[in-house]
């Protein structure tokens, strides 16, 4: 008589259908509107910073890239700066932009509108501190100055060009940013692997990157690293073989202003993802496959607010 195998079966590799992804995003996403407010923050901190440190290989790689076919060029940037969403995605870090998709779980009437709101919030404060970190170590490590300032040059061509932005065409850069952003992690969730989920994300974000698009918490570290490059670099910088070979001056980046940067930039580029992210991803995907099955299931009876009983207030706190 034989011996019966304890070897365990290898695990599937198969992709969830697509109605299997929507549930397993929306879970993913109450998990993180209800979890203690103190660790939301902290995971928001490494959001800001991993997307920082993303643009930071973006801007890395497009020294001395003048010379090179500008589609070309800008598709490296795209794909250096993925890795930021890559370490995100695989460290279970809170990203603004991702948590716009909270927006699933609230039209199922699992968490409350201000559930959803205060996330939000602690998001978007702990990206910004986390981001803001990051351009400051960058500044003070000198990095700008390196390669006779062909770093901070990239930086600041970047943020002018950020910042010319008209109002309303931030905005809509700002949804197509974040559809392809909230695209990323939906395809990411597919993944079984480490390698799975970072190959996932590289495509949509080298897409929206090398396209020109704008991503809120990835300028909470480049417009303020911009504006340091113009105001707080001394007669070094300005001096270096980058600056003097393309012929600027500091007062040829004359637009780059707080003023211009957070009202021409962020606040439309903010809202312009909270639609690309909330309305294009994730209501359109609990339309297509969770608002059937949430009604049948009869899921729909009462806000988590009003459920105190079940703990979810709890772990909201």
């Amino acid at each position: 008589m034989s011996t019966p195998s304890t070897t365990p079966a290898p695990a599937s590799t198969a992709i969830p259908a697509p109605a299997a992804l929507a549930r397993t995003l929306e879970e993913g996403m109450l998990a993180k509107a209800t979890m203690p407010r103190g660790r939301m923050f902290l995971l928001s901190l490494t959001g800001g910073a991993y997307i920082a440190l993303g643009f930071v290989f973006m801007v890395t790689s497009q020294q001395g890239m003048g010379d090179w076919p500008v589609g070309i060029s800008k598709v490296i940037g795209g794909v250096a700066f993925s890795v930021g969403l890559g370490l995100v995605v695989v460290s279970g870090s809170d990203l603004f932009t991702g948590t716009t998709m909270t927006a699933m779980p609230w039209l199922s009437r699992r968490i409350t509108t201000g559930q959803m709101l205060a996330h939000w919030g602690i998001s978007i404060a702990g990206n910004l501190v986390g981001s803001l970190t990051v351009a400051l170590l960058i500044f003070l490590a000198g990095t700008p100055s390196t390669n006779g300032s062909a770093w901070g040059l990239v930086v600041l061509t970047t943020t002018e060009a950020k910042v010319t932005h008209s109002w309303g065409q931030s905005f809509v850069l700002g949804i197509l940013a974040n559809l392809a952003v909230c695209l990323a992690v939906w395809v990411s969730i597919a993944g079984k692997t480490v390698a799975d989920k970072v190959l996932a994300v590289a495509g949509p974000i080298a897409l929206f990157v090398a396209t020109g698009f704008e991503h809120s918490v990835a300028n909470m570290f480049m417009l303020p690293l911009g504006l340091l490059v113009k105001n707080a670099e001394g007669a070094g910088f300005w001096q270096g073989e980058a600056i003097t070979a393309a012929g600027v001056t500091k007062a040829d980046f004359a637009a780059i202003t707080a003023g211009h940067a957070l009202w021409d930039n962020l606040v439309p580029v903010l809202l312009g993802n909270i639609v690309g992210g909330a309305v294009l991803v994730a209501a359109y995907f609990w339309a297509a496959y969770r608002r059937d099955e949430v009604t049948a299931a009869g899921t729909t009876a009462a806000p988590a607010a009003d459920q105190a009983s079940t703990g979810t207030r709890g772990r909201a706190s």
